[in-house]
């Protein structure tokens, strides 16, 4: 029983949009309606602004931790736990109380990694701020950071089922920034800087 609920306590609490609650609170927008049309930090920081967007990045990287705690205290399996972690990202991307309409699920992702593997996450972060100075493409950061995760698990010996865990996150972060690879392959990718009027509506995919 514990099992479960450890699951179904993580998809929930990933299911708890920041981003779109933010979009409420500071501009009484749906975020959704507006530049990328995901609940992302990037997106918040496009139309509300950088505290706005400060803010979602650390309540959506804390409640990938708080799942991993909060597993961590209700299983000894390693499994369940890695299988939380996994819960909080898609029930952040896929939020049931949202419409299953979310975001992409870095940050969220970050928080997962850090509860299992912080030296980890910590290069794979420093790796992803790199590109994103050198680039200003957040999104290409983001690919790259996620794409380390999984290398960095193996390099750093981790068990198996957390290299296993992170080619799952990496390819999921891939796979969720499929459009966004579309436009950087054809140079329309909007870079760090780009703004969007809440007043319009939402003008990417």
């Amino acid at each position: 029983m514990n099992n479960f609920l450890a699951l179904l306590l993580s998809y929930l609490l990933g299911s708890v949009s920041f981003g779109y609650l933010a979009g409420r609170l500071f501009r009484g927008v749906d975020i959704r309606n507006f530049g990328s049309g995901n609940t992302g930090s990037t997106n918040i920081l496009r139309t509300l602004g950088t505290g706005p967007a400060i803010l979602v990045l650390l309540l959506d990287a804390g409640k990938g931790w708080t799942a991993i705690y909060l597993a961590s205290s209700l299983t000894d399996i390693p499994l369940v736990v890695i299988l939380a972690g996994v819960a909080v990202v898609v029930g952040h991307n896929w939020p049931v109380f949202f419409g299953f309409r979310g975001g992409r699920g870095i940050a969220t992702s970050i928080g997962v990694v850090a509860g299992l593997a912080p030296t980890v996450i910590l290069i794979a972060t420093i790796i992803g701020v790199i590109i994103i100075a050198l680039t200003r493409y957040v999104s290409l950061g983001s690919i790259i950071g996620s794409v380390m995760i999984p290398v960095l698990m193996v390099a750093f010996r981790q068990p198996v089922e957390y290299q296993l865990f992170g080619l799952v996150l990496s390819s999921l972060a891939v796979w969720r920034h499929r459009e966004n690879i579309g436009r950087l392959l054809n140079g329309s990718e909007n870079k760090l800087g780009s703004k969007v009027a809440t007043e319009e509506k939402k003008v990417e995919n």
